[in-house]
């Protein structure tokens, strides 16, 4: 009897693979597990886009932490202004004077009519999440009388969240920042936390 050519073997391992990828991907679905046998998430993303440099996905890993830290604070912001406002003057409250028509009110609507009409998925049907960093530190010291009580003071809230804004931009805009202006990022953010009374 003649032994298999190596490319017979080669397709049988090939087959084999298949079939138990099928029969992991079954039993994911059945038993709604994750069994780790394909990629997802940031590994999915990874092996999708594996042809970009080595160097430059090691500094993304590196600002992907930096990118959650902001993502955290920023919404949590939203949360805390949004339920200080509900608060305040009610559901309604976005439609109250609270808000500034021009500076706030405005540009998160045109934001939000801008998504509608490029045909993507708008981010929310709350037009606080429309906000920038820079409007919501507006919309706290524009309403420091519903604020006192939760900060410190209200000087120290417009230089903190000036500097955070600042720090927040190499992040928005996917560059790589020193290992000073992440040890920057840490200390502002502790320090909004710490202004919180």
């Amino acid at each position: 009897m003649m032994p298999k050519r190596p490319d017979g073997l080669l397709r049988a391992f090939l087959m084999s693979a298949t079939q138990l990828n099928e029969d992991l991907t079954r039993v994911e679905k059945e038993h709604a597990v994750s069994l780790g046998h394909l990629p997802t998430g940031r590994a999915r993303w990874l092996s999708e886009f594996g042809q970009f440099e080595t160097e430059v996905r090691k500094n993304a890993a590196r600002m992907s932490e930096l990118y959650e830290v902001f993502f955290c604070l920023e919404n949590s912001i939203r949360d805390l202004v949004s339920t200080a406002l509900f608060e305040a003057e009610g559901a309604n409250w976005w439609n109250s004077v609270r808000v500034d028509e021009q500076r706030i009110k405005k540009p998160c609507a045109d934001r939000r009519e801008k998504e509608v009409g490029s045909g993507v998925t708008p981010r929310s049907d709350r037009l606080i999440d429309y906000t920038t960093f820079g409007e919501l530190s507006q919309l706290i010291t524009d309403n420091w009388d519903i604020f006192d009580p939760v900060f410190s003071s209200k000087t120290a809230v417009s230089n903190i969240t000036n500097m955070l804004n600042v720090l927040r931009g190499p992040i928005a805009h996917c560059v790589a920042t020193d290992e000073l202006e992440q040890e920057r990022l840490s200390l502002a953010v502790r320090s909004w936390f710490k202004l919180q009374s």
